[in-house]
């Protein structure tokens, strides 16, 4: 299936449609990544805190694909805060993926409490001066943050991946976000599950003939979110990659919009409070 790319910032591509392997454990995650693979996925979500990098990185080695062709995003584990921590936080990252160089490296949460993340993202910009990585970013920023790295850095995030599905828009992030030319990703894009059983969403699935989950991710990527379903089931991958066979109308848009329900949808932990882990 052929799957269009984001282009960032700084003119790399970002395959829209990737695998996430949050709570996926180490032992499975190399089967649940080969079969992305082999279903046609080219964008693999990972991060330190997950504890499955290794397995991530013996499905790329098991695949035998071109390194260029995968697109490979891991992130800092909230403890590893603060300059020389995250520089080798991220050196037992890379040798954990088997990687010389990673495609997107994320700040997994501001951790506004220890206040390191400005102090962090300025070794995010030594990895990225050193070639160590294609293209750096943040994951759960609110706007706050993102103007305090704006203002006291020099490079722009490219990537912000917040928590994105009907039910929990986020409206105010995006638009900060796109104020600056940050892409907008979606991780828990299909709200855990927790948002396929809205009417909405269920008629328009009948409707349309496919699953409430492909509607979900369609309406993100209508809007030109980066999506990143987890799923360890391979017919679940393949029909959640399998978004641009169809397209919703402008009602359907806007019916799912109107699911909207504040911080009552939300499903993770909120960045301003979320501590060191």
């Amino acid at each position: 299936m052929s799957v269009p790319n984001i282009t960032l910032d700084n003119d790399v591509k970002i395959p829209q449609v990737g695998l996430g392997v949050f709570q996926v454990p180490d032992d499975g995650t190399q089967r649940c990544v080969e079969s992305a693979l082999e279903l046609g996925y080219r964008h693999i979500d990972t991060a330190a805190g997950y504890g499955n990098e290794a397995g991530v990185g013996a499905a790329l080695r098991a695949s035998g694909l071109p390194r260029e062709e995968v697109f490979v995003t891991t992130k800092l584990r909230n403890g590893d805060q603060g300059y020389d921590n995250a520089l080798q936080a991220f050196e037992h990252s890379r040798r954990e993926l088997g990687l010389d160089q990673v495609d997107l490296y994320l700040v997994h949460w501001p951790v506004p409490s220890l206040d390191r993340y400005v102090e962090t993202w300025k070794a995010f910009e030594k990895l990225l001066a050193d070639g160590a990585v294609r293209s750096i970013g943040v994951s759960n920023f609110l706007p706050e943050h993102l103007e305090r790295l704006v203002s006291e850095t020099d490079v722009v995030p490219a990537v912000n991946q917040i928590e994105i599905h009907p039910r929990f828009q986020q409206v105010a992030v995006q638009a900060a976000c796109r104020e600056h030319g940050i892409a907008v990703e979606a991780y828990s894009p299909l709200g855990r599950g927790a948002d396929l059983d809205a009417p909405a969403v269920t008629s328009i699935a009948a409707e349309l003939g496919v699953t409430p989950a492909q509607v979900v991710l369609r309406w993100e990527v209508q809007q030109g979110i980066v999506v990143i379903p987890k799923s360890v089931s391979a017919h679940r991958q393949e029909t959640n990659l399998d978004l641009f066979s169809f397209e919703l109308s402008d009602e359907q848009m806007a019916a799912l919009t109107a699911l909207e329900a504040g911080t009552e949808g939300r499903t993770g932990a909120d960045p301003a409070t979320m501590a060191a882990m």
